[in-house]
């Protein structure tokens, strides 16, 4: 029978009491009285569950294990059981549980030669993930509860599999050596490495369909953000288009009213234009013009009459452009003919000192 292994039924007890050596019989004894003390009085730590610290009760067990045992161990885990559950499946890693009891016997020999070994340490940060905790804090009993162990030193090896925390193996009672305890953990994570390379496979597989998905998802963003930005400049052009359209629509709108204003306006000015004089009259003044065209054009006026009329005769003429000046030959100077609001009636004729006959020139202001 296995030492550190509780028997069951009092024949059991009484084979297992007289067939092992007396170290090992303190051990079962210590191991009895416990469970019976357990039994009769409640566990305080149970009380203390109510309001609990589990990362502090981790890092005490640390800095304990520390100033007793030294730091020549594997790295410990530095969080809660449940965070160290979570890394592990995250990382997919093996987790290696050591449950500590102050109380038990074995407990120093085993930190000192196995856990404080050059042979563990090594093994145990290469290859494991490692949690502990002292089964005297809320932390540690509910990790023993929630394992059951039945003897100490307690070890327990969990991994991922069927995609939950399983534990794969059970180390418990007196452990001989580290070379003995890496052995059956080097045993025990072969035989369970299936299962991390199927859920590494799996997890690959899904990050490689998320990957593709993301990408396909991109490429089509990317696609229908291009056709977006296409249909954006083809609106944007044809908006363009259409309000270049209207500006010149309008301003074609305006031409036109423009142009039928001052057609209205020229029929006016005709209506109004008074007769031109005889050419016998003796006030009569002959007024020669040269359009921009190079057409030449003449008129008769009354010397006494306003030299509105003259631009007004121009303004009408086909020949002539809509917006003009007219100026003398020699020496040239530019006639105040038309009427402003500052100046309804521009000089006579005889004012400007035009004589018999007069050669003038017509420039189009917007030549």
């Amino acid at each position: 029978m296995y030492p550190g292994r509780r028997p069951q039924g009092i024949f059991q007890w009484t084979y297992y009491l007289l067939s092992m050596p007396i170290k090992f019989v303190w051990s079962t004894l210590f191991d009895i009285i416990r469970v019976f003390v357990n039994f009769l009085r409640p566990d305080p730590r149970r009380s203390k569950c109510l309001v609990t610290d589990p990362l502090r009760d981790v890092m005490t067990f640390i800095s304990n294990f520390d100033a007793k045992y030294g730091q020549n161990h594997p790295a410990f885990y530095q969080g809660t059981y449940s965070q160290a559950l979570n890394d592990a499946k995250k990382e997919l890693r093996f987790l290696l549980v050591y449950l500590h009891c102050d109380e038990h016997q074995n407990t120093d020999q085993f930190c000192r030669d196995i856990v404080c070994s050059q042979v563990f340490r090594n093994y145990v940060n290469g290859h494991l993930l490692f949690w502990a905790c002292n089964t005297s804090s809320p932390e540690g009993y509910s990790v023993s509860q929630a394992l059951k162990e039945h003897a100490y030193p307690f070890l327990a090896l969990i991994v991922l599999r069927d995609n939950k925390m399983s534990v794969v193996a059970r180390i418990e009672g007196r452990i001989t050596s580290a070379l003995e305890l890496v052995a059956r953990l080097e045993q025990v994570i072969a035989e369970n490495e299936s299962s991390l390379v199927a859920a590494r496979a799996d997890r690959a597989e899904r990050s490689f369909n998320q990957t593709l998905r993301q990408q396909q998802d991109e490429a089509y963003l990317e696609s229908l953000k291009a056709d977006q930005e296409k249909e954006k400049r083809k609106r944007e052009e044809r908006e363009r288009k259409e309000e270049e359209e209207r500006r010149q629509r309008l301003a074609e709108e305006e031409k036109q009213r423009q142009y039928l204003q001052r057609e209205q306006r020229k029929s006016e000015i005709q209506q109004q234009m008074p007769p031109e004089p005889d050419v016998s009259h003796p006030d009569s003044i002959r007024i020669m013009l040269k359009t921009p065209n190079g057409k030449r054009i003449e008129r008769r006026f009354l010397r006494d009459q306003s030299i509105k009329w003259l631009y007004y005769y121009v303004f009408c003429h086909q020949d002539c452009p809509d917006d003009f000046q007219i100026k003398t030959s020699y020496p040239s100077k530019t006639l105040p003919c038309e009427p402003s609001d500052h100046c309804s009636e521009p000089p006579t004729f005889a004012d400007m000192g035009l004589g018999k006959s007069e050669m003038l020139y017509v420039f189009d202001n917007e030549a």
